[in-house]
């Protein structure tokens, strides 16, 4: 009811449901271009899908988030970020046509995964753009309703728009041609976000004018030296830094299971039927999506009544545990089970990091804190693919992975609860 509430009061604000309108758009665009890479990067008839290609994949879609990161701020906070809007979604639609091209031309596939991570990187900007623009089209007593509603919606938008590029590639066909035609549909949408986003004042979004902002060229030299600066700080405020760090074991753990689940699929559960394969994905992914959602109401209960410090571990070990007895039979059932448990967890996980990073560190190092956080997030899971490559075995059946799996997520609640675990007091003579 709070979401249905937060959501009631923000939309009154005109410049809101333009802003938030644009980020529906793309959002549910981007669903559909990452569904046709997922796609034809592991689910192609024609291709055989190791898991040495399931990290390369993962690489393409997440490493521009890690790289790009912590420079993205150093141009939101000097380019007009309506401009940023409205551009943004021109240049990466011409990107996703000249990448739909490049697949229909039979081109050598590292020229249409180069035109991916442009899509990717360009997409960057553009989300950056829309969380920085926030605060200017909302009173400073309705932010907090805004951040509560703007990513829950974005991402069920993303989902929405995966569902709708398995439908099309059902009608479709899942070759080049109707990979080419996803990409496509995901640039015209995308197109659409660029008209809402024309409809706000050129200067209404920000950012101001200061005299006395460094040049961008010097900015992005200091931004290192300001990472440095921001771990520092983190590891004087542990709590914060053992949220971060226990966010970063799940994602290393989760990106492990994705990798397992696609090989398992793709070979052990479907006999190399990549459209049947892409089925039973499809469901994992459904399934998590709906541990996802119901992490955002449990996670705010759990927390009051366990304590953060509590709360965190007991979803980490329960993490590790549900779903390592789910997957090790190797049974096609337990995946889905498993990606509901992983779902709720690993969002629970996530809240709570953002609250003790939000809550705990200074705001001079908030930025370079969440700068940090957004590079472990994406790296980690790429981490992990690349080191499935390594273990993995062609059909995915690796009692290895699951053990790590199994035992990673209660070692990370263990080592997380003695992190923060208030020192026990030493007696006064």
């Amino acid at each position: 009811m709070s979401f249905v509430a937060d959501l009631r009061i923000v939309l009154k604000g005109r410049d809101f449901r333009r802003l938030f309108g644009t980020r529906l758009v793309s959002q549910f665009s981007d669903g559909i271009f990452q569904f046709a890479v997922t796609g034809f990067a592991f689910f192609s008839p024609e291709k055989q899908t190791t898991a040495l290609a399931v990290a390369a994949g993962m690489a393409v879609l997440f490493l521009p988030y890690s790289v790009l990161g912590p420079f993205v701020g150093v141009f939101i906070d000097r380019w007009s970020r309506r401009q940023i809007l409205v551009i943004a979604p021109m240049v990466r639609g011409t990107l996703l046509l000249v990448a739909a091209a490049l697949l229909v031309a039979g081109v050598p596939e590292w020229l249409f995964y180069a035109a991916a991570l442009g899509v990717l990187g360009v997409n960057r900007f553009f989300m950056a753009a829309l969380g920085a623009s926030l605060p200017h089209v909302v009173p400073p007593e309705r932010l907090m309703a805004a951040n509560a509603v703007t990513p829950t919606s974005g991402t069920a938008l993303t989902f929405v728009g995966a569902g709708v590029g398995f439908l099309l590639r059902e009608v479709f066909g899942g070759g080049v041609y109707g990979t080419a035609l996803l990409f496509v549909i995901s640039g015209v949408v995308f197109g659409l976000s660029a008209l809402i986003a024309r409809t706000m004042e050129r200067s209404l979004l920000g950012p101001s004018y200061d005299p006395d902002r460094p040049q961008a060229r010097e900015a992005v030299r200091n931004v290192v030296k300001g990472l440095v600066d921001g771990a520092r700080h983190l590891v004087g405020h542990r709590r914060a830094a053992a949220t971060m760090g226990a966010m970063a074991a799940h994602r290393f753990l989760y990106g492990m299971a994705t990798a397992l689940g696609i090989i398992l699929y793709r070979y052990y559960f479907t006999d190399g039927d990549a459209e049947a394969a892409l089925r039973g994905i499809g469901v994992v992914v459904a399934t998590s999506g709906v541990g996802y959602t119901l992490a955002i109401v449990l996670t705010p209960w759990a927390t009051e009544r366990f304590t953060l410090e509590r709360w965190v571990p007991m979803a980490l070990a329960a993490a590790g545990l549900v779903s390592g007895a789910l997957i090790l039979p190797f049974q096609e059932w337990g995946l889905p089970v498993a990606g509901f448990v992983l779902g709720i967890a690993g969002q629970s996980v996530k809240i709570c990091a953002d609250t003790a990073v939000q809550r705990d560190v200074e705001d001079a190092y908030l930025g370079r804190s969440f700068s940090i956080y957004d590079m472990l997030f994406n790296g980690m899971y790429v981490l992990a693919a690349a080191l499935s490559a390594a273990i993995l075995p062609p059909d995915g059946r690796s009692y290895l992975a699951v053990a790590i799996i199994a035992l990673g997520y209660p070692v990370a609640a263990l080592v997380y609860r003695l992190i923060v675990r208030p020192p026990v007091p030493t007696p006064s003579p």
